[in-house]
């Protein structure tokens, strides 16, 4: 099916905006041109693309399928062309995929290095869980991503590469000073409130596998998607947080203690992983030899 390109560009656009008119704004051409551009579409496919109201624009299932697709393809073309713009420069872009704990906490001097060694090159962060990093680098859209193992999700990811190893804690406050220099088994630590990450993160399923082990269904007091709002919690004695331990820094060490378990949390890793079949930016090649 011969379809020009422009017409899926302007797809891609309006489907990520969810507005014809936003996305005629990002592609500098006229609302008009846009919805036109999108029923020449439909027609070519003979498929219902968006359902159009007077508030809002949704995309449809058919649409859902075709963005999959397109999303990948278009970071691709994208990064073709940021690439073909950087051949020569010393600078070149840098994408780079992770949660913000992981940036907070352990790229940030990494990115320093970085920006001090190559002044000229872009940095761009896309702030994710590790689960959904997986996803952003087999599709293209970053050059290499920096997240928490074990990952099922990296299973199809060939170059991955550990780069720390680090244990995770559970940690409260003296709300529950009773605890220090006590022992507990998992099956104790239920009998308190425990504040972790949502379902959406690998420490999520870690911690919730870990417990089914032993034959133990843990219930959380509270999900929250941040560490840091777990350490905020915890420090007001909310319950207790279990987080990695390269997120305590010394002021949130010396109001908060580790409560201790029977049973040994294995460690975990961060790994970097890029994608073979993407070709690598010279910046993402630079960082990568970091490690």
């Amino acid at each position: 099916m011969d379809i020009n390109y422009e017409l899926y560009k302007v797809f891609y656009y309006v489907a990520s905006t969810l507005s014809f008119s936003e996305a005629s704004k990002q592609l500098f051409i006229s609302q008009s041109a846009v919805s036109q551009s999108i029923k020449a579409l439909e027609k070519k496919l003979d498929q219902t693309l968006f359902i159009r109201s007077t508030k809002k624009v949704r995309l449809t299932t058919e649409g859902e399928i075709l963005l999959r697709h397109i999303e990948p393809a278009i970071s691709l073309i994208k990064r073709g062309e940021n690439q073909l713009l950087d051949v020569g420069a010393r600078g070149g872009q840098l994408h780079i995929g992770a949660s913000d704990t992981i940036c907070r906490y352990f790229l940030v001097p990494y990115l320093e290095r970085f920006h001090r060694d190559f002044p000229g090159a872009h940095i761009k962060v896309t702030n994710a869980t590790s689960i959904r990093c997986v996803e952003l680098l087999e599709t293209g859209q970053v050059d290499l991503i920096v997240v928490n193992a074990p990952n099922a999700y990296l299973g199809n990811v060939p170059n991955v590469k550990k780069i720390k190893d680090f244990q995770d804690v559970f940690i409260a406050n003296e709300a529950f000073s009773e605890l220090k220099g006590k022992t507990l088994s998992f099956k104790e630590l239920l009998d308190y409130p425990i504040l972790m990450l949502d379902r959406k993160s690998t420490t999520s399923e870690y911690l919730h596998n870990l417990f089914l082990q032993h034959q133990l269904d843990l219930v959380p007091e509270i999900e929250l998607s941040s560490n840091d709002l777990l350490i905020d919690l915890a420090r007001i004695g909310l319950g207790i947080a279990f987080i990695p331990d390269f997120c305590l820094t010394q002021e949130s060490s010396d109001s908060l203690f580790k409560v201790e378990t029977t049973e040994k949390l294995p460690s975990r890793e961060l790994v970097i992983a890029h994608n073979e079949k993407v070709p690598v930016s010279k910046a993402a090649q630079e960082f990568l030899s970091y490690f």
